[in-house]
């Protein structure tokens, strides 16, 4: 998968738990956790506004782009 979630990074980096950003963002935690495991098919730019306020990052320090093309 070329998109890369880099929420648990973010998260220890502000030393904050699932649960807290759960209940903080106003979504479950199984919600929360399908999107850290990188499983969410989509993110509503609304959840990414909060989690981007509560965490204080950018919607780059979440998610990844990486090619799976190689160099020729």
């Amino acid at each position: 998968m070329p998109l890369i979630v880099n929420l648990d990074v973010m998260m220890a980096k502000r030393k904050m738990s699932l649960t807290e950003l759960s209940e903080k963002v106003g979504i479950t935690m199984a919600n929360l956790s399908i999107l850290k495991k990188g499983k969410a098919k989509a993110i509503r730019f609304s959840t990414m506004e909060a989690i981007c306020e509560i965490l204080d990052c950018q919607p780059g320090d979440i998610l990844e782009f990486v090619s799976d093309k190689k160099e020729e």
